[in-house]
């Protein structure tokens, strides 16, 4: 299965809880950080809740 790179690129000050629970669920801590994940459906959907908030490679 290929792989997706996602970067937390802007600050979530502003942003409603459940962006905040779906910026940890793909298992983003701190910003610029970087996480390699499956890319599933599952994941995308999130990836798709946050665009405004994370860079994707891949």
């Amino acid at each position: 299965m290929s792989r997706v790179r996602v970067t937390w690129v802007k600050s979530m000050i502003g942003s409603n809880q459940r962006q905040r629970a779906t910026l940890r669920g793909l298992g983003l801590r701190r910003l610029n950080q970087t996480v390699e994940l499956k890319d599933a459906p599952a994941v995308r959907g999130m990836i798709g809740k946050v665009a405004h908030l994370v860079r994707v490679e891949g």
